[in-house]
């Protein structure tokens, strides 16, 4: 029987696991917490590294079976500390994804810094240069990143150097648990600087905000969402490289033209007449031309009618000189009321009315105006209040409705 189970329960196996299942157990976790893959799990990524590297050894396994981490502390497993939780990986794993080539391990890079900004679909359509202010961290130049005098930086006392300090709870006699927290006094760099000795720019944090204006290249044929990095000009932190800053394009909804894929779509309203007897439109597009679309007498358009124009939709993005469609949708409005005495010219015109036979015991009923959209709404809100009266103990009552 084990004395503790701590690096069994981080890496999910039970004590009596193998090898095999211990490197499977490790894999999974150690590509999940990776730094590059999950900035935010620096802590975690260390403690499942920590864990590998204690069960994978049969000696410090075995030490650790026995007595513990406090075993292990004590000097029986024969090693003066853990090894780096990023050298672990690397000798794992031959050079994946957190090396580079001959398994020369890469540096991990800063948080990026992520903004969004607002474009018009002309934008887009025909391209444009945004500028936009942005601050960021970077290395102080007063000390040159050290966060104080030279030979200033000491190693923490409280964690040793180790970044994390270990306390110890004694539940029940003969029961203790060890946890691992990142040290407060130095955060889990594990050094700190005195503060008489901080750089008076940065006050020892290494870094200073600036403000930065980028120039932020929108081609033509870009999409809502779409992603334009600038490499290397996020935050500095230190021992980092500096991440990315991630700018995300956010299409603003146009008042004529709607998008779909490369096709521009436009809601056209016709009067009666000029659905009957034929028009001439013009159409402004998002370039500044002028299109005339017509439609010759006796050429009848029907509601809810389609057309397209080859070639007047968006352009294509790396491709600007192919275009997709415009495609036109025709609402028909219609009068609310007629006089009269225009009815029988307007009938003279028309196609004749279809011949209906009234059965001599059919019943006369008046019609009434109906909007859907309210009464989706009426019947919404009724099942909302039945549900608030279930929730509440009071059975719902449904009555119903006589004229």
């Amino acid at each position: 029987m084990v004395k503790e189970t701590k690096y069994y329960d981080i890496l999910g196996v039970k004590p009596n696991c193998t090898t095999d299942e211990l490197k499977k157990a490790y894999r999974k976790l150690a590509l999940k917490y990776h730094p590059d893959k999950n900035p935010n799990e620096g802590e975690k990524f260390k403690m499942i590294s920590q864990a590998y590297e204690v069960l994978s050894t049969p000696e410090k396994r075995q030490i650790y079976d026995e007595g513990g981490e406090q075993a292990l502390k004590e000097g029986g497993s024969g090693s003066g500390g853990f090894s780096s939780p990023m050298d672990i990986f690397d000798m794992f794993f031959s050079g994946g994804f957190g090396s580079r080539g001959g398994g020369r391990r890469r540096e991990r890079r800063g948080k990026n810094i992520v903004h969004s900004l607002g474009v018009s679909l002309e934008e887009l359509y025909n391209g444009c240069i945004r500028k936009l202010s942005v601050e960021k961290n970077v290395t102080c130049e007063k000390c040159e990143g050290r966060g104080g005098k030279k030979g200033s930086v000491q190693s923490c006392p409280t964690c040793g150097g180790n970044g994390v300090q270990i306390q110890v709870q004694q539940f029940t006699p003969g029961v203790i648990h060890q946890i691992q927290t990142v040290c407060s006094e130095c955060k889990g760099e594990g050094e700190r600087i005195k503060p008489q000795d901080r750089c008076k720019v940065c006050a020892g944090h290494k870094v200073v905000r600036e403000k930065k204006i980028l120039e932020v290249q929108v081609d033509k044929g870009m999409t809502d969402g779409q992603k334009i990095a600038f490499s290397g000009e996020g935050n500095h932190e230190p021992g980092l490289e500096p991440g990315d800053i991630i700018i995300v394009l956010e299409e603003k909804e146009h008042p004529v033209f709607r998008r779909s894929g490369s096709d521009l779509i436009l809601l056209m309203d016709l009067q009666l007449v000029e659905a009957l007897c034929g028009y001439q439109k013009v159409i402004h597009t998002l370039d500044g031309r002028d299109l005339v679309i017509t439609a010759i007498p006796g050429e009848v358009t029907r509601h809810k009618e389609l057309k397209c124009i080859l070639g007047e939709g968006m352009p294509q993005y790396k491709n600007p000189f192919e275009k997709g469609r415009l495609i036109i949708q025709f609402s028909v409005i219609f009068p609310t009321t007629l006089p009269p005495e225009l009815i029988p010219r307007l009938e003279a015109c028309l196609p004749p009315r279809t011949e209906q036979i009234i059965p001599d015991n059919a019943e006369e009923v008046t019609m009434y105006e109906m909007n859907p959209e309210e009464e989706a709404r009426k019947r919404s809100s009724q099942y909302r209040n039945a549900y608030d009266e279930d929730d509440q103990g009071v059975p719902s009552r449904v009555q119903c409705a006589t004229h």
